[in-house]
């Protein structure tokens, strides 16, 4: 391709946090979409900021070793998976560098040691997603997947390789059967989930469906072997369909010998096998003893908290939805973990009685705005060791901060969990030891 005066030929030194490549330009920095260090690249440069400028990649001159062809048809377009095009080794690096920068700076934080990364299957893991929907009139048809990358528009996609089988094929399935229906322009989301062995969709309508819609919706669910669920309104307004065929979702733990039933709108991690190596990892970690008082932050249905019941004396849970506290105290019920209980409190406030308790170990999985001030109270808590779960390496090393400079711990070991392999997320255990 001959240069044109709109095009700049450059070298990529650097991936951004979001897996954006980057490029110096008259020393400006530039992002590129879909670019890899080490390559040279011809780009057109395009919006400008203040502090760096965004550029389209053209053509790539000279490709990274660390280069692999996509397998997603979709691949440019989705959002969801805006790494594939780099070497899955050197996704676990870039993932590890990301957290390592994000301590250093933020926190002038080195774990002093750091653990083998979590890893599981590449494709096919992903037993929970949120699927846009949206009518499209220029195409006539309804089109259902993950929204398109830094567009509000839904890609066009009749399947995904990283839902779980049989889940995968359900973007396609799913398009044809809203298209069929009167809310086609009325129903913008659905949820799927997978347990061990049930399946379910949330269909969100904002219209009564009609009869005939309703017989879609169920012929649908017989012929996927899915339940259907409908959602109006909030979390408490799904319901199944037809609730005398409805099955239990639930996942297993088997190194804990524990089952965990959800809802299908219930949050759970999305890789059952990266999740399980993570609490097993966890436990590990944090040196559980028999004798030993935990408290678990942001437990959810009890990912962690029946896990370490299991080994410990006693354990206290900790969630601000009520729903999922019912759930966790259930499991608990059909686990025999006596020893387990559950509280519903909002950990954006400190005053707790929890908080004013003395506990051996605790476990903090918050959201990605973090867990701030669950960490100042931990001194006042002196557990001997703090496991802190995070999505978000910024928050964490905010965290991490608190708890090394104020509240007398160190930062004993992290490693990351590839719970989204493909993405630029990442899922990250901080284990921190009392000084």
């Amino acid at each position: 391709m001959p240069s044109s005066p709109a095009y700049v030929d450059a070298e990529i030194i650097d991936l951004t946090h979001d897996g954006l490549g980057v490029a110096n330009l008259d020393g400006h920095r530039v992002f590129v979409s879909g670019a890899l260090p080490g390559e040279f690249v011809r780009l057109a440069p395009r919006r400008r900021r203040r502090r760096y400028q965004e550029a389209d990649l053209i053509e790539i001159l000279r490709s990274a070793e660390t280069r692999v062809d996509p397998p997603c048809p979709y691949f440019g377009r989705c959002g969801g998976c805006a790494i594939q095009h780099l070497d899955y080794a050197a996704q676990i690096e870039f993932k590890e560098t990301v957290v390592r920068e994000a301590l250093a700076r933020i926190a002038g934080l080195e774990p002093a040691e750091w653990l083998a990364p979590i890893t599981g299957p590449e494709w096919y893991y992903r037993r929970r997603a949120r699927l846009g929907i949206r009518f499209v009139a220029g195409k006539g048809r309804v089109l259902v997947g993950f929204k398109e990358r830094a567009a509000r528009l839904i890609t066009d996609m009749s399947s995904c390789r990283v839902l779980v089988k049989p889940l995968d094929g359900l973007p396609g399935e799913l398009a044809k059967l809203i298209g069929q229906t009167t809310l086609k322009m009325r129903l913008p989301q659905a949820e799927l989930a997978q347990g061990e062995s049930a399946r379910a969709v949330v269909l969100r309508v904002l219209d009564e469906p009609s009869e005939e819609d309703l017989r879609l919706f169920r012929e649908f669910g017989q012929q996927h072997d899915i339940d259907v669920y409908l959602q109006r309104g909030g979390p408490g307004t799904v319901r199944a369909l037809v609730p005398s065929k409805s099955r239990i979702l639930a996942y297993n733990l088997p190194e804990f010998g524990v089952t965990l039933e959800f809802a299908p709108t219930d949050f759970i991690q999305v890789s059952a096998q990266v999740n399980a190596a993570m609490v097993g990892q966890t436990a590990e970690q944090l040196g559980v003893e028999s004798s030993d008082r935990i408290l678990d932050l942001y437990c959810g249905i009890g990912n962690f908290s029946l896990p370490l019941a299991s080994r410990a004396a006693t354990v206290l849970g900790v969630e601000g939805e009520g729903g999922l506290v019912a759930r966790a105290a259930h499991n608990a019920r059909n686990n025999g973990l006596e020893n387990a209980r559950f509280v519903t409190a909002d950990l954006s406030e400190p005053e707790w009685s929890f908080m004013r308790e003395s506990w051996d170990l605790v476990v903090l999985d918050p959201p990605r705005s973090g867990a701030h001030v669950a960490v100042t109270q931990m001194a006042s808590m002196g557990p001997r060791r703090i496991a802190y779960v995070s999505c978000h390496p910024g928050t964490l090393a905010r965290d991490a901060k608190e708890l090394v400079d104020s509240q007398g711990y160190r930062l004993r070991a992290v490693g990351i969990a590839d719970m989204f392999p493909h993405t630029r997320h990442v899922e990250v255990l901080a284990i921190f030891e009392r000084r």
